[in-house]
């Protein structure tokens, strides 16, 4: 195959990182190489890449031979994230739909959430407490930048997201399955016996995160903008990790769409249901955008704070407090139930599910419910954080519509604006990714995107700023000690 990252040669360093929850893309962008070979002793010089040099690399043969890389990659990664998903939602619905009526029970026992989470923190727990790698990375601390999993750490990682996904808990697939694609583009380089260097592996793992979530939000652009924001990539060297992502998300997008054709199963993309029509926005509509973003501000902030404590507990004896935090999880789900005659679905999983069908059911849920939903949710999904393995995403997306449809029907909003600036002021404050909220939140609203867009904006901002008023001040990086003299060093000697 050749050496594929001889244009992006490099050494370890920033570039070789990835981000939160296992993407494996680039933590930073990698410094283009130097397109001409230099002599010996001459250091490459500091600084971003000029145009010159990025155009060089785009230009180059092992470039292009990344690119058919990223391109084969992106089939069997793509078509191994499909069967996850598949098997993830058929064993959802062999545990909690046909296993009770098999054993008599009848449909929906409401104490059954509670030994299936039960069982699912064991498995979690299990997978952080013996497996190498720890199961991947805490969502507790949002994307963050994380390498891709090594070959060791690939089963932990699978193992920790059945356990979460399959039985219940408050999170979702994006974050195992960016980790599990970049992992397996790893791995898929190893088997060949290339030693690329590690630059060139960062962009390989990213283009294998991209192919493995390419339709999960709906379109392949929100995938990447997501990957793009989180891994923090910017300036010249963009064009020269986003190309191969780009070509792996648009090819694992239509082995998507062809397995869902072929298996009739769908391609487990998030979409909403049609909603009304809506206009313009009008200067009320502006003045709940501001309030609508200081209580995400509140409400996203208290839930990180509360997990990243909780995971402190939790760690002293994972496998334990694991399936404590999911007896947790069910309780809530249970008293939702309870409280409100509302499916427990609503608490449990992710939300990417129960979303559009709390959108259409709309009047069926009362004023009250819709708090006693969002207090159960953000609970749990707190929880989830502290103890479990899965994604950020889709809770935060579910608790915006939720608080978004609550606050619809006061004077001056209405529940299009009200849904849209909820997901994307949510999202914005779990995620810290303000782009991504506002892209997320207009491209989900489809026809309606475009007219609420100003006040979506409106909404992020304020929460991103409001939440970053509200998290603790991160510490001062230590001040490096001055280096001693020439001449000092030589009067020591």
């Amino acid at each position: 195959m050749g050496d594929p990252g001889r244009g992006l040669r490099g050494g370890s360093g920033p570039g070789a990182a990835g981000t939160a929850d296992g993407t494996g893309v680039a933590g930073s962008a990698p410094r283009a190489a130097d397109p001409a070979p230099r002599p010996a002793g001459h250091a490459a010089p500091a600084g971003p890449p000029s145009d010159a040099d990025v155009a060089a690399v785009l230009r180059s043969p092992a470039y292009l031979r990344l690119l058919a890389l990223a391109a084969l990659l992106g089939v069997p990664i793509s078509a191994a994230s499909y069967g996850f998903l598949v098997a993830v939602t058929a064993l959802q619905r062999v545990l909690f739909a046909d296993l009770p009526v098999a054993l008599g029970l009848g449909p929906d026992p409401l104490w059954w959430p509670f030994p299936l989470l039960a069982v699912g923190g064991l498995v979690v727990g299990a997978a952080i407490r013996y497996l190498p790698g720890h199961g991947g990375a805490s969502p507790a601390d949002g994307f963050g930048h994380h390498p891709a999993p090594t070959a060791r750490e690939l089963p932990g990682v699978v193992l920790a997201a059945a356990g979460t996904l399959v039985f219940g808990a408050v999170l979702g697939p994006e974050a195992p399955l960016i980790a599990i694609g970049g992992g397996l583009a790893l791995l898929a380089v190893r088997a060949a016996r290339q030693s690329p260097p590690q630059r060139s592996l960062a962009v390989v793992a990213s283009a294998g995160s991209f192919a493995a979530i390419s339709t999960l939000l709906g379109s392949p652009l929100l995938g990447a903008f997501l990957l793009m924001e989180s891994a923090g990539l910017g300036g010249a060297m963009l064009s020269l990790v986003l190309v191969p992502g780009l070509l792996a998300a648009g090819i694992g997008s239509l082995v998507f769409l062809g397995l869902g054709v072929l298996t009739g199963l769908g391609t487990f993309s998030l979409a909403l249901p049609g909603l009304p029509p809506f206009v313009h926005p009008d200067l009320a509509q502006f003045g709940w955008a501001v309030g609508i973003g200081l209580a995400a501000a509140l409400l996203g902030s208290g839930i990180g704070v509360l997990a990243r404590r909780l995971r402190a507990v939790v760690a002293r004896s994972a496998l334990l407090l694991t399936v404590v935090a999911g007896l947790v999880v069910a309780g809530l789900a249970v008293l939702y139930t309870t409280v409100t005659a509302h499916p427990v679905a609503d608490v449990l999983f992710s939300g990417q599910d129960a979303l559009p069908r709390l959108l259409t059911d709309a009047p069926s849920y009362g004023v009250g419910a819709l708090v006693v939903l969002l207090a159960c949710k953000a609970l749990g999904y707190s929880v989830s954080m502290s103890a479990f393995r899965g994604g950020p995403v889709f809770p935060s997306l579910f608790l915006g519509a939720a608080g978004g449809l609550a606050l619809s029907g006061l004077p001056g909003l209405s529940l299009v604006p009200a849904v849209a600036m909820g997901i994307g002021a949510m999202c914005a404050v779990m995620l810290r990714l303000p782009l991504t909220a506002v892209l997320l939140a207009v491209l989900l609203l489809g026809a309606d995107g475009l007219a609420v867009t100003p006040l979506v904006i409106v909404a992020v901002v304020v929460a991103h700023v409001g939440a970053a008023w509200l998290r603790p001040a991160p510490a001062p990086a230590p001040t490096p000690a001055p280096a001693p003299a020439a001449g000092a060093e030589a009067r020591e000697g």
